[in-house]
This record gives C-alpha cells, structure tokens and sequence, in this order.
C-alpha cells in the first residue's frame, strides 16, 4: 500500500485540526464537507433515552410516596369519645352532669371528664312524694339539654344513672311506698329518651362517701401517683360524710370498703351520718330549744342564738318536726316566733347538743358511737362545706381566726346583713350563721380536727373543670363496666415506618446512582461517536 495512503487518518486529523484553526478566520467549519454544529445536533441526547426516562420516574414516585405516607403517619388521630349522664338526685335539688371519656380507656379505668352540668329546676324528687308524676316531669329540661350535647351517634350507647341520697333515704324511711312511686316515676321519664337507661336507685351512704373520695383523688391525680391520697369531706342538706384511708385497722366492718382503681387497692374508712346534713341539723336544733320552751300554753317565742339580731320570723311547729329525724310533738299545728340574738358561742353551745358522745364501744369515736380513725392527711371539703365557708369568706383562715369572724358575722344585726346582700333569699340568708357554726363544730367536735391541723383541709368547689362530688367518682367506677373500642391507630406502627422509610430511600439513592451511571456512559459513547 503506498505511503500516502496509510499516513490517510493521520492527514484527517491535520486537516480536522486545521480546520478549527481555520474557524476565527472563516464563517464555519467542515469534517469532510459537513459543518461541525450539524455534527453535534446528530449526537442523541442521554436525557431523552427511555431507560433514564424511567428511572427518573421511578425516583419522582417514590419521593412522592415517601412524602405522603410521612404526612399521614403523622398527621393528629381523631379522638373518639364516649358518654355518660348521671342525676344527682339529692335532698334539696337535683343535678345533671354528663361525662366524657376516651374510647380507649388506661389500666381499665375511663378517663371520664365533666363535660356540661345542668341544675333542675325546683326541690329534689323526695319533694315530689304527694305527687310522684311531678318528680319524672322535673327531669325534662335538663335531659333535653343532654340530647343536645351528646353527639347524636353516641345517644344508644350513651348509659343514664339516677342516684338519690339522703333525701330518699329519709322518704324511704318514713314512707317506703311513696319513695318506690317516686323512683317509678323518674324511670317512666328517663326511659323516654334515646339513651340507654341503666337504673335510678337510692345510694348507701357509705357509697355517696366512697365516690366523692374517688372523685377528689381522680381530679388531683392521686390515684396515679404512689404519693398518698386525699380525704374526703361531703356535707348535704340531711347527710354528711367522712371518707379516708386511715394509717390505722378499722375497727368497724361497717365503715370499711375497698376499691381498685389503675391497679391499686384502696381500702377505706367511710362513714355517713344521715340527719346530720345541715338542713336537717337545723331542725334538730330548733327541735330541742322548741321542747326545752317552759311555757307551750302561749304563743312560743323561740330565742335563737344562732341567727342575727333583730331577725324576727313566725313559723309553724310542724315546719320543724316534718322529718322523720325527730319525733313528733303534741304542738304540731301551733305556731312560734323564731327570734335571732346573734349570740356565737351560745350557738355553738346548742349545736354540740345534737351529738351524743356519751358512749364509744371503739378506741376511738366521732359521735353517737361511731368508730373514726385518727384524722391524719390531708382533707377535701366540698359541697355544702364550701358553699358555707366560701359565702362567709372562711375558706383560707386559720382555726382561730375562723371562730372570731363567725361571733362577728353572727353578731351583725340583720337588717345590716340584708342591706349588704340583697340578692340572696332571706330563707338561705338567715341560715349562714348557724350553717358556718355548725360546720366548725361538726369538724371540731364531730371529726376531731385541731388547731393545729385545721390547715389541712381544703375546701373546694371545682377541681379543674368538674365539679367535686360523688357523682364523678360513681361515673369512673361504671366505666369499668363498658367494653372499650379499638383505638384508631397510625398508618403503620412506628418501627414498621422507621424501616419502611430506610428501605424506600436506599432504594432512591440506588435509582440515582444507576440514573448517574447510565447519563455517564451515553455521554461518553456520545463523545466516541463524535471522534
């Protein structure tokens, strides 16, 4: 072969290379009559290759994919609840409260909430025992504003408790019959609406007291803590009870009940006086000075330390002996004058003649022989004790300092104590100073507190958002009684994300690093097909 023709390539490449040389000097450059720019518009670009078309779709879906399942794992679970609605049915009036809890309920306990509270109008249903249709009637109001609270969806399941208290105990007492109508009546109205009636029945007074002590350490989270619990004190208008765990043997089998609430038993000493709620002490009292008058031939005039001076009121006998506390006298149709002197510590003198302490067949007693533990801890006051004690600005002082405020509020004359309280009913008005008396007293004398621990109860109205009382504690304990749902969980559980998530994104940088690859190779087969 000649010579010329095997140096071919190399004269190619010369005049290739003079040819861009040539290129500032002339309008464009040639390889073998075709210009440079059409040369490299013919080299297909890699982008546009079906395999890198692929992968880069691959890596967009799971990128989207990731993002999505990433949002919905995390997005807030709806929470869903269940209801309850329990009636206070108590002597002077009756309250609605209607609980929620979360389906999934802790340690087989509710974690039960007030959600809406609603007060009957008129007296409590042991009122209504001449006219037991009136006492079902009562109830309406306030059970239509529960089907307006409660989701319409929940109302079937959604379970309805009645619990009377000392007020039936008492009708039941004097009038068994007309206590059974009464209930009868409030079991026909309650049935008639679209929630799952579940009984209306008269509580035990150890019951009232345990709930309330229940319902005091569930709001101040005791029950969860294994940092000690808290007492509970419960006054009504005829009843009031004493509950705590007692850091001594509980002598009496009567007034021990035990519990289990998030795991933890509770044994507890409960004891409830009925005829000893304020209202019926009253009576008590007015009771004794009535049969202690010298002369009953004449007009009665009944002169009461316990109500302020210049109060003035006429009243009936019967007004007074109408409960089956006391018996009844011969002067039932008589009338008296109730004549205040606003004298504090004949007050207190008088209160302390309705408990008998002249007997104890235990180591230790409260009054009329009852066992009572030593009262160490610390105490809730609630219902009444904080209604009395919070109208009369008693709440927060010491021992002391609440005996001087009572001998002087009692000594206020009444027209004053009037004047300055204008909106309140003069029935509840004139009572304040006897119920303040009486309150100190039954906690002095009764439950055997002293100066020196009077600090340790604390009277309370609401704890946080609900309302201290038995009512709490008897839903809490119900809820035992309700199956629980299955709660609504994440998309999938969080160690399944974890890996999930580790796997897609090894995943995409392996898709990157074949995207990298290939784009590499066609770049550099492009440049070999140039050459």
């Amino acid at each position: 072969m000649p010579k010329t023709e095997a140096s071919a390539p190399g004269r190619i490449c010369m005049q290739l290379t003079r040819a861009h040389g040539t290129a500032s000097g002339s309008k464009g450059s040639h390889y073998k009559g075709i210009p440079l720019s059409l040369a490299h518009v013919k080299v297909k670009n890699p982008w546009h290759r079906p395999v890198v078309i692929v992968l880069v779709a691959f890596i967009a879906v799971g990128i989207i994919t990731m993002v999505s399942i990433s949002v919905v794992q995390h997005k807030p679970l709806p929470q869903k609840y269940k209801y309850g609605i329990v009636l206070d049915a108590g002597s002077s009036h009756t309250s609605v409260f209607i609980y929620q809890w979360p389906a999934e309920k802790e340690n087989n306990t509710g974690m039960v909430q007030q959600l809406h509270t609603c007060n009957v109008k008129g007296k409590g249903i042991s009122s209504y025992s001449a006219n037991p249709n009136g006492a079902g009637t009562s109830l309406q109001e306030c059970m239509d504003e529960a089907k307006q609270k409660i989701p319409a969806h929940r109302h079937s399941e959604t379970p309805v408790y009645l619990g009377a208290t000392a007020g039936m105990r008492l009708l039941k007492m004097e009038d068994d019959p007309a206590s059974e109508k009464v209930l009868v009546s409030v079991e026909r109205s309650l049935k008639t609406y679209p929630f799952s009636y579940q009984g209306a029945r008269i509580l035990s007074g150890q019951e009232e007291g345990a709930f309330g002590w229940i319902t005091v350490n569930y709001l101040n989270e005791n029950l969860r803590k294994p940092t000690g619990t808290l007492g509970a004190l419960d006054l009504g208008g005829a009843s009031t009870q004493i509950t705590f765990v007692p850091q001594q043997e509980i002598e009496s089998y009567d007034n021990s009940i035990d519990f289990r609430l998030y795991g933890n038993d509770y044994q507890l000493y409960t004891h409830s006086f009925l005829c000893y709620g304020k209202d019926q002490v009253l009576k008590l009292s007015m009771g004794e000075k009535l049969r202690s008058t010298p002369d009953k031939t004449h007009h009665i005039e009944l002169k009461d330390p316990c109500f302020h001076p210049g109060y003035n009121l006429s009243k009936t006998v019967q007004s007074v002996f109408d409960t089956p506390c006391m018996q009844t006298v011969n002067m039932q149709n008589e009338t008296f004058t109730h004549v205040g002197t606003g004298n504090w510590v004949q007050c207190q003198e008088s209160i302390r003649k309705v408990f008998n302490t002249s007997h104890c067949p235990y180591s230790s007693c409260s009054f009329n022989g009852v066992f009572l533990p030593s009262v160490d801890g610390n105490f809730g006051a609630f219902s009444a004790f904080y209604f009395v004690m919070d109208f009369l600005n008693l709440t927060n002082d010491s021992f002391d300092k609440t005996k001087q405020k009572l001998m002087t509020y009692c000594s206020t004359p009444w027209k004053k104590i009037v004047e300055n309280h204008p909106r309140i009913k003069e029935k509840y008005l004139s009572e304040y100073c006897f119920a303040g008396t009486y309150i100190l007293t039954l906690l002095e004398d009764g439950y055997k507190f002293t100066p020196e621990n009077w600090n340790d109860i604390k009277f309370i109205k609401k704890i946080g958002d609900s309302d201290a009382g038995w009512t709490l504690g008897y839903m809490l304990n119900l809820t035992n009684m309700i199956p629980a749902e299955d709660p609504d969980t994440p998309l999938m559980p969080h160690g399944g994300y974890v890996t999930f998530m580790l796997l897609f994104s090894l995943l995409i940088v392996v898709l990157l690093l074949m995207a990298y690859m290939y784009f590499r190779r066609s770049t550099r087969s492009g440049q070999k097909d140039i050459v």
